[in-house]
């Protein structure tokens, strides 16, 4: 069993420093090794289209874990699997995706993260 940190821990999501990209932002905080993201896809936002040059990669290539809290994020994986996910859905998104925002609301989702991707950055 590994050791644990048995404080507890606050951060303020909204204080922290927006990195824009295009169309998508993100606010991040660090709880013990822990990153907590919060990313908005504005409305028409696309990552091939936002973050495709920032990453490097045809596709993204970084796993995510996320609770979606407004609008709607639709996926595509690289063998053309397709989902949509909506408000108030958890997502779990392999390596090898693109995704969007859905209609006319920007999309919202706040990510866990033990690092090593480019919203660590």
């Amino acid at each position: 069993m590994g050791t644990y940190n048995t404080a507890m821990q606050k951060a303020f999501l909204a204080g922290s420093d927006s990195d824009v990209h295009g169309l998508i932002s993100k606010r991040t905080v660090e709880l013990d090794g822990v990153a907590v993201t919060q990313v908005t896809f504005g409305v028409g936002a696309r990552w091939s289209n936002d973050l495709k040059s920032y990453a490097g990669t045809e596709l993204c290539e970084l796993p995510h874990v996320a609770y979606v809290v407004s609008g709607t994020l639709a996926v595509r994986m690289a063998d053309g699997a397709e989902e949509t996910f909506p408000a108030g859905h958890v997502m779990l998104l392999p390596p090898g995706h693109d995704a969007w925002t859905v209609g006319d609301e920007p999309c919202v989702f706040i990510e866990f993260s033990r690092g090593n991707d480019y919203y660590a950055h």
